[in-house]
Parts: structure tokens; C-alpha cells; sequence
């Protein structure tokens, strides 16, 4: 069964800062380049990061770029977002994502910006 399990999401101020972790099983972790994508209450999706298969490659939407920091651990099967001067606007549910739309999600974990 193919499983991607978000935690890490929680209340902060303005300003301060998480570390999502996203834990993978029943798929070969380290074939997939991996995401993380958000929606906002009321919004759609809106793609945050990426990185590729081994981890030599990360991408990020401009608005994170400088803030966030996508990393991966293939021996652990685990994919994580630091997430720091978080501002309000962050506030969303956070997936983590395999293979693109039609790929495997996550449940999602909120993450709340507010003072």
C-alpha cells in the first residue's frame, strides 16, 4: 500500500518557522523526484518545491525561494521542508507529492501563520 504520511505542521507567529517532514512507503522512494504543493483556504493548488531523485536538484516557486529549503533523505524514505520567516500568506495545507498530479499524495498537514 502506498503511503505518504505529512507531519510537522502547527500554529507559529509570523516570522517563525517549521520543518515538515513527509515519510514514504510502498513505492520505490528514491525513482520519484518529489513536491510539495499547498493549498490555501478558498484557493487551489499552488506548488511550492521540488527535488529531484537524488537530491542534487531542487526548484522552488519564487515566492519561497530563500525561505524554504526542500531536502530528502533516500535511505530513510523521508522528504522534508524547512520552512522559516514564515508570513501569513503560508497559511495552507502542505502536501507532499510523487509523480505529479496523477502520482501519490499525502493527506496534508496544516501549517497556520498568525500572531
Amino acid at each position: 500500500e502506498v503511503q505518504l504520511v505529512e507531519s510537522g505542521g502547527g500554529l507559529v507567529q509570523p516570522g517563525g518557522s517549521l520543518r515538515l517532514s513527509c515519510a514514504v512507503s510502498g513505492f520505490t522512494f528514491d525513482d520519484y523526484a518529489m513536491s510539495w504543493v499547498r493549498q490555501a483556504p478558498g484557493k487551489g493548488l499552488e506548488w511550492v518545491s521540488g527535488i529531484s531523485w537524488n537530491g542534487d536538484i531542487t526548484y522552488y516557486a519564487e515566492s519561497m525561494k530563500g525561505r524554504f529549503t526542500i531536502s530528502r533523505d533516500n535511505t530513510k524514505n523521508t522528504l522534508h521542508m524547512q520552512m522559516n520567516s514564515l508570513k501569513s500568506e503560508d497559511t495552507a495545507v502542505y502536501y507532499c507529492n510523487a509523480g505529479g498530479a496523477l502520482g501519490h499524495w499525502g493527506q496534508g498537514t496544516q501549517v497556520t501563520v498568525s500572531s
